[in-house]
Order: structure tokens, then sequence, then C-alpha cells
């Protein structure tokens, strides 16, 4: 690992390798949490673009919520609507440096509900 990352890039970066290791072909679902908001998207990486994205910061869904674990299960729930109409269906769920409870598990679980595999 660099010796300039902080100790959340090194865990970003590693699982992040790794998923690319284990994954093969899949798209990535890559999570993004501050502490107001909760922003996923579908990366296809070998083509390196966005499939789908969502997040609590859409016009219509703004004002009702904010940093929430329902918030985060509404987010993952419109991602998962808009990667089935993108066509994708199993993905790999990229954490970042994140650990997995919370808003990122309920997000997780919001995709889960929503059609999503993985």
């Amino acid at each position: 690992m660099g010796k300039n990352l902080s100790l959340f890039e090194q865990r970003r970066r590693r699982v992040r390798t790794s998923l690319r290791a284990k994954g093969g072909s899949r798209p990535r679902l890559s999570i993004h949490r501050t502490s107001q908001h909760m922003y996923a998207q579908i990366i296809d990486d070998s083509l390196g673009t966005t499939v789908a994205a969502a997040s609590t910061l859409e016009k219509d869904v703004r004002d009702t919520s904010g940093a929430t674990c329902s918030s985060a299960t509404e987010v993952g729930k419109r991602l998962a609507e808009r990667a089935k109409a993108a066509g994708v269906s199993a993905v790999v769920f990229d954490r970042g440096g994140f650990l997995f409870h919370g808003r990122v598990k309920a997000l997780a679980e919001g995709a889960r509900e929503g059609g999503l595999e993985f």
C-alpha cells in the first residue's frame, strides 16, 4: 500500500482490487456515504462507464431524505430499478472503505429487494 494513503484509502483500494479479481465481468455497485447523503452507482469497469446511479440528492426525494437507513434503502431500490431498465441484474458490491453495517447495509438490502443479485 502507498505510504501517503490514509487507512480508509488503503481499505478502499484493497476492497476494489479484490473485487476486480473475483468479480470477473460483472458491473460494480459502488457506494459513497457522507454524513448527510448516500450515493450509489453501477459502474461497468470494462467500458469505464456508469450504467445507473441514485442518491439522496435527487430532486424528487431531496426534501424527505437524508442520512438515515430508510433513505439508504430507498436509494438501493431506485438504483435496482434503473439497473434493471439498463439490462443489469447481477453486480458485485463495492462498499469502498466503509464497513458493512448501518446505512451501507441498508442500501445493499434495498438493492437486493429491488432485484439486484450480489
